[in-house]
């Protein structure tokens, strides 16, 4: 079975779309994606995403996005892909994700993103015992320092958040893996550094199940959103990734907005029983 896919990336942050909308497809599993996601042996991407009709437990919602990780682990949000998903439908549409139904809306060059509001009870993010997510009074080593007091976050997947001097002098290929994978987070947590300067971000992620990203939509929502609960930068903020700049903004009690760049790289097809 010959399949048609779309290559496209937000900010490097790189994807390979499959629609199923208005065709059928053999079951996307992890391996399935792992392989396609393979760099020396797939097409190469960050996330595989894959399109398909609404559920009938989305009311509202114009069809369904699901999220692979290049490790084949599924997850409940991307920022960024939701951006690419916005060019590649072509119109506003409400999109439902395992993290709930956001709102996309194409833009010059890219799209607004309705990213829907953050959470930040304990057990929403989750964390496996109670305790304030504004400033956990936990921390980790690293060769150089400690990162201490981060914020946590969920914005569809989870985040934890430093604030730290000079988010690029942090080991975070070193230090990311262990966080990621600590008890405290039950399901995993993706990993952001952030310094401040002149009212905007620095910032650099690990995701869980992919690693260093050039741009991580979702951890700049959660980024922003907790530096502004802390006072540290003024909604809307600009938040610079090592693939460019996305500006969010957040008000109490409001959902996020997202706006930001995405781009078709190229097309292509390939045989499912290749990586099936």
């Amino acid at each position: 079975m010959r399949v048609p896919f779309t290559k496209m990336h937000g900010l490097g942050n790189d994807f390979v779309m499959l629609d199923a909308r208005e065709r059928t497809l053999p079951p996307v599993t992890g391996p399935v994606a792992a392989a396609l996601a393979d760099r020396r042996t797939g097409i190469g991407c960050d996330q595989l995403i894959l399109l398909q009709p609404a559920s009938a437990d989305a009311p509202g919602a114009d069809f369904r996005m699901r999220i692979f990780n290049s490790d084949g682990s599924e997850v409940q949000s991307c920022g960024n892909a939701a951006r690419a998903v916005a060019l590649l439908h072509g119109s506003d549409a409400a999109v439902e994700t395992a993290g709930g139904t956001i709102r996309v809306s194409p833009r010059d060059a890219g799209a607004e993103v309705d990213m829907g509001a953050p959470r930040f009870d304990w057990d929403d993010i989750p964390l496996a015992y109670a305790m304030d997510t504004a400033a956990m009074p936990v921390g980790w080593p690293y060769a150089g320092g400690t990162m201490h007091n981060p914020a946590a976050v969920n914005v569809g997947n989870p985040h934890v958040v430093f604030f730290v001097e000079d988010a690029y002098a942090v080991p975070l290929a070193e230090v990311g893996p262990d966080i990621e994978t600590d008890a405290l987070f039950p399901e995993r947590i993706n990993v952001n550094v952030a310094s401040v300067s002149s009212g905007e971000l620095t910032l650099r992620v690990w995701e869980r199940g992919t690693g260093l990203t050039r741009a991580c939509g979702t951890g700049a929502c959660a980024t922003a959103v907790a530096a502004i609960r802390r006072g540290l930068v003024q909604s809307p903020v600009t938040v610079h990734l090592p693939g460019g700049a996305l500006t969010i903004a957040w008000q109490q009690g409001g959902t996020i907005m997202m706006t930001g760049p995405a781009q078709t790289a190229f097309t292509g097809s390939f045989e499912w029983e290749d990586f099936a």
